[in-house]
C-alpha cells in the first residue's frame, strides 16, 4: 500500500490538513460551499449551535447544527483553482488516514452543496430567481489535468459545443459534468433547471469589456444560442465545474444552487440580492434537514 509522501499530502503541526486547516472530526457529511468567507457567517447565523470556527487564508469554516442536523459551511474563495484545493483536501480528511498517510479501505462519500450567486445568460431568466445547475461546464481546464477526466464528462455534449462555437484552440478545452441526481432530488422543486458555465475569470472570460478587447467578441452570443437536446446554457459563475468533476472522480455528491443576481442579456441587476441570498440559505437548510 502506497504511503503518500509529505510533499504530496502536507499536514500541519497540529494534525490538520494544509490549506483548509481542518481535521477529520471538524466536518459534517453535509457541507455547504460558499465563495465569500463573510458568507460563512451569514449561513451559520441560521444554525442553532456552532461547535467549531476555523479560518485560514480564504478558507473559513463553521460546523454546527440546524434543527438537530450537523452541517458544515466552508468558504472556498473565488475560482476553480481554489476548488481543486478544497475538494481534494475534504476528500483526504475522510478517505485518507492522515497519521499513516494511506488510503482507507472503506470509502466515505460527502455531500457538497455550493450556494452562490450568478449571472443569467438567457433573457427569460428573472433576476432574483433560484437556479439549480443540472450540468456544469468548465472553461477553466482544471479537470484536463486528471487522468480519468473523460469518464465523468458528457463527451457528446462537449463535442457538439466545441463544434458549434468553432472553439478557439488557444483556450482551455471545456468539459461538461452532470450534478448529483441524489442531491437534485433531495433539494427538490422551486429551482430553474440550469446549465452553468464556470469561468476562469470575471471580466474577459465572461465577455465583459473594460479596457481590454476580447479574443472572441461574439462568444456570449454563441453561448446564448447554443442548444443541445433540451438544454440551453443558462448562467455564468466560477466554481461549479471543478466541484462536479472532482466530486464525481472522488466519489462524492455535488450540486450548485444559485441566486440569479444579474441578467446579462437584459443588462439588469438585483435591487436587493443579499435578501435573496438569505432566502436561498433558509430554503437550502430546510430541505437538507427534511431529507
Amino acid at each position: 500500500m502506497r504511503k503518500i509522501e509529505p510533499s504530496e499530502l502536507i499536514i500541519n503541526d497540529d494534525g490538520s490538513i494544509y490549506h483548509i486547516k481542518l481535521k477529520p472530526e471538524d466536518i459534517a457529511d453535509d457541507i455547504i460551499l460558499v465563495g465569500d468567507p463573510q458568507r460563512v457567517e451569514i449561513v451559520s447565523s441560521f444554525f442553532d449551535t456552532i461547535e467549531l470556527k476555523k479560518h485560514n487564508r480564504e478558507f473559513n469554516t463553521h460546523t454546527g447544527t440546524y434543527k438537530g442536523k450537523r452541517l458544515t459551511v466552508l468558504s472556498s474563495g473565488i475560482g476553480t483553482d481554489n476548488i481543486d484545493i478544497v475538494v481534494n483536501e475534504l476528500d483526504a480528511l475522510v478517505n485518507i488516514d492522515l497519521k499513516t498517510r494511506t488510503v482507507k479501505k472503506e470509502h466515505k462519500s460527502l455531500n457538497l452543496i455550493r450556494l452562490g450567486t450568478s449571472g443569467g445568460l438567457q433573457g427569460d431568466i428573472p433576476v432574483d430567481s433560484f437556479l439549480m445547475s443540472k450540468i456544469a461546464i468548465g472553461f477553466d481546464g482544471l479537470l484536463n489535468f486528471y487522468h480519468n477526466r473523460d469518464e465523468v464528462c458528457d463527451l457528446d455534449m462537449e463535442d457538439a459545443f466545441t463544434k458549434y462555437l468553432n472553439w478557439n484552440k488557444r483556450l482551455a478545452s471545456p468539459y461538461f459534468v452532470e450534478a448529483s441526481e441524489k442531491l437534485m432530488n433531495r433539494l427538490g422543486e422551486g429551482f430553474i433547471p440550469g446549465v452553468t458555465i464556470s469561468s476562469p475569470g470575471f471580466y474577459g472570460p465572461q465577455g465583459r469589456i473594460l479596457r481590454l478587447p476580447l479574443a472572441v467578441p461574439d462568444m456570449n452570443q454563441k453561448i446564448e444560442d447554443f442548444k443541445y437536446k433540451e438544454y440551453k446554457i443558462t448562467n455564468f459563475e466560477m466554481e461549479s465545474s471543478a466541484i462536479y468533476g472532482l466530486s464525481k472522480m472522488l466519489g462524492h455528491e455535488a450540486l450548485t444552487v444559485c441566486v440569479i443576481i444579474a441578467n446579462r442579456v437584459q443588462k439588469t441587476f438585483s435591487a436587493d440580492y443579499k435578501t435573496m441570498v438569505k432566502k436561498l440559505i433558509q430554503n437550502t437548510l430546510d430541505k437538507l434537514v427534511a431529507s
